[in-house]
């Protein structure tokens, strides 16, 4: 073959490859024009993760190429897995679906890999709203106002909506680290359960997002907040509810609540299936994180009183997989905690 063949043919070989380049990104540019994301949300409608994921379903759609309605969809049951087992094995891989679960999952799997079969660093992250701010709280006709005061009861009833969640979590904080007299009530398939049942004085309390807590309970002063998992505050919480890693008993309790809470830094995350094309991964992780600047979003943010104090992308993913680098020793004494 001739020189000037040969570089007819180079010439049209690079032109193929050009053009593949070229249309793959617009091809990708395109494909949510028309279409409907579905957002999983592990709980049911009215909790902290139903909230959040509604928020974000009204504004996201703006900065996604073709301007696709978001929809939410609510999978309650186990704890948020239901909804994460339904995204991997179920749910559509094209990038149309994501989901919201308890973050506490994802320190559970490492602690109990044999009970929950789910790792957590397989999937694609999108990216979390805001760390979380869980408080323990009691109901005001309990007569309690501190830690110390809720230790000397002879037995509270919080309810649970299943190993795992954040609430759990706190809960066994309390009973296994701080030696508070705490009676878990399964059976409540979201918070919103829960508050009714507090309500009604079926149960004394709970450790929940603080941004999930109803406005007129804590301007009526009906609950008192004891601790928070978080270094972070709120304006309208009172002053002087302790860190419990702050109050830690000692320092090996200390070092499991570190582990236990890491999680907390992906308080509403959200994710997709592995097997969504890097490209569309890539368009929804831009659009998150436009999301989270939007002056829209963040005034509706402020107004429903949640928290922002968003991670994205890789920053998330790298939450996830220093959990799983987290020693053994650790994690062996951290199971003693959630386990009784």
């Amino acid at each position: 073959m001739g020189k000037r063949q040969m570089g007819k043919r180079y010439a049209v070989l690079f032109g193929i490859a050009s053009a593949l380049t070229t249309v793959a990104p617009a091809a990708a540019q395109d494909f949510y024009k028309g279409k409907t994301i579905n957002i999983l949300a592990g709980f049911s409608p009215g909790g902290g993760y139903d909230i959040n994921a509604r928020v974000l379903a009204r504004h996201m759609g703006r900065h996604i190429p073709g301007n696709p309605a978001i929809v939410v969809q609510n999978m309650p049951g186990a704890g948020s897995l239901n909804a994460v087992h339904y995204l991997d094995n179920t749910a559509a891989k094209d990038g149309t679906v994501l989901n919201t679960f308890n973050f506490g999952a994802i320190g559970e799997a490492r602690l109990s890999p044999e009970k929950i079969k789910i790792d957590f660093r397989k999937f694609n992250w999108i990216g979390s709203i805001s760390q979380d701010l869980t408080v323990c709280y009691v109901w005001h006709t309990l007569g309690v106002k501190t830690l110390d005061e809720l230790k000397s009861r002879p037995k509270v009833h919080y309810g649970s909506t299943g190993p795992g969640s954040s609430s759990d979590l706190n809960q066994r904080i309390l009973k296994n680290i701080f030696g508070v007299k705490l009676q878990q009530v399964g059976g409540y398939p979201g918070s919103a359960e829960q508050r009714i049942a507090i309500e009604r004085g079926e149960l004394d309390g709970d450790c929940g997002a603080w941004s999930s807590i109803p406005v007129e309970w804590i301007k009526q002063n009906k609950i008192n907040p004891v601790i928070r998992s978080s270094p972070a505050t709120a304006p309208d919480m009172p002053p002087g509810v302790p860190f419990s890693i702050d109050i830690a008993p000692n320092e090996r309790a200390r070092q499991i609540m570190r582990l236990l809470l890491a999680s907390n830094q992906l308080g509403r995350p959200f994710m997709a299936s592995a097997a969504v094309p890097a490209e569309r991964v890539r368009i929804l992780r831009e659009a998150f994180a436009a999301t989270m600047k939007d002056p829209a979003f963040i005034a509706e943010t402020q107004k429903l009183r949640l928290p922002l104090s968003p991670t994205v992308g890789e920053a998330a993913r790298k939450v996830v997989d220093d959990i799983y680098a987290i020693p053994a020793d650790i994690v062996e004494a951290a199971k003693a905690v959630i386990r009784d």
